[in-house]
């Protein structure tokens, strides 16, 4: 969905399909079909943008067959859908059964990650509307914290110069400008936007910056102003909210304990990197815990637990409630649909619901639909 910002700029609004497992074409073309097509028709929209998540996989048969973009693209098109962005995060088994530490590899001192994120970019740059000459793809804050050392942070410096150069090049020859957020999470070398300033200072700030998970920075307990306050371009915000438990009733977050991905809980004084680590004593029951568990924006869980849900609408108004935005990307991404406590059966209108109530925050800043 496009809305247009008070000075005149377009905000691009989408839902991240990373919520989907299909990792080939076939299982690509399945989604488009099927949820995301009900999605837009529950909408009521002409277009429904999508943060497209494509694997490893796809991603080199997308490259290697011009062919299948092409069809890829018409498809898009032929279903009312388009696609500025790409959740470049996870590489591969993003649904397998057990995910956890596994989604941060390869990280950005490994050349595979270089590659595929030049290969998605490529992809990008064919699938963007003509109408559209800058697309964004979020990234993996550098790497996990563990194991990180001297020749570690050199290879990731020689990666970041060498994937500016490439995206430098791809719009010179293409016209079309990709840029690619680092999307600072509990845990890892870029927990936070501070941390971010100070490692991503140096960077071609026209091809890369920053992406801000509103429930990572709600975690990490960041103000959020701290990405206006960053001095690092915002190319991207994923809209999404934390579980949030009240002092001594952690124990209903239990249900939220689950094998497949990693769920960073914090306190105002502590960190366990898993919610069962926490729900152990690892964390202090005396003090409000957050987790890095994506809940739909929409809901709330039943009392007593809640969500960061005001923090994310702060966050909107930090980025988008002012003269000028400060990005033009928004991507509802709630991948945990499948495995929340009673999971729906059908999940399409729920990301419906999260659109929706998405598109009421940013009306209530004065977007208006286009």
């Amino acid at each position: 969905m496009r809305l247009r910002h008070a000075d005149g700029s377009t905000v691009h609004l989408s839902y991240c399909t990373n919520v989907h497992a299909a990792e080939d074409l076939p299982g690509i073309h399945g989604q488009l079909s099927g949820v995301a097509a009900r999605v837009r028709h529950l909408l009521g929209v002409e277009r429904l943008g999508l943060g497209l998540w494509l694997s490893q996989h796809a991603a080199a048969d997308l490259t290697a067959r011009p062919e299948e973009l092409a069809a890829l693209r018409e498809r898009l098109t032929a279903l009312g859908l388009e696609v500025v962005t790409l959740n470049g995060f996870p590489y591969r088994g993003f649904h397998d059964e057990i995910v956890k530490y596994r989604v941060y590899t390869p990280d950005w001192a490994d050349a595979e990650r270089l590659r595929y994120t030049l290969g998605l970019a490529e992809i990008l740059a064919s699938l963007l509307p003509d109408d559209v000459t800058e697309g964004t793809i979020s990234t993996l804050p550098l790497a996990w914290r563990t194991g990180w050392t001297r020749e570690k942070a050199a290879a990731v410096t020689a990666n970041l110069d060498a994937v500016a150069e490439g995206l430098r090049a791809l719009a010179g020859r293409t016209g079309k400008v990709i840029r690619l957020g680092f999307e600072p999470e509990p845990g890892c070398i870029v927990e936070t936007t501070p941390q971010a300033s100070a490692l991503l200072s140096g960077v071609d700030h026209d091809h890369l910056g920053l992406c801000l998970d509103a429930c990572h920075m709600a975690v990490g307990f960041e103000d959020p102003d701290a990405g206006a306050a960053s001095g690092l371009p915002i190319v991207k915000l994923q809209a999404s909210c934390a579980l949030v438990a009240p002092p001594r009733a952690q124990r209903a977050l239990a249900a939220f304990d689950e094998p497949r991905f990693l769920h960073q809980t914090r306190s105002a004084t502590g960190y366990t990197d898993d919610l069962g680590e926490a729900l152990a004593g690892g964390l202090p029951a005396d003090e409000s815990w957050r987790v890095h568990f994506h809940v739909p924006l929409h809901d709330a869980p039943p009392p007593p637990l809640a969500t960061s849900a005001p923090y994310l609408r702060h966050l909107l108004e930090v980025l988008l409630g002012r003269e000028r935005p400060l990005t033009r990307h928004v991507e509802v991404e709630t991948y945990t649909w499948n495995v929340l406590p009673g999971a729906p059966s059908d999940i399409a209108h729920g990301i419906a619901a999260e659109l929706h109530w998405m598109r009421a925050q940013l009306a209530a800043l004065g977007l208006k639909e286009m």
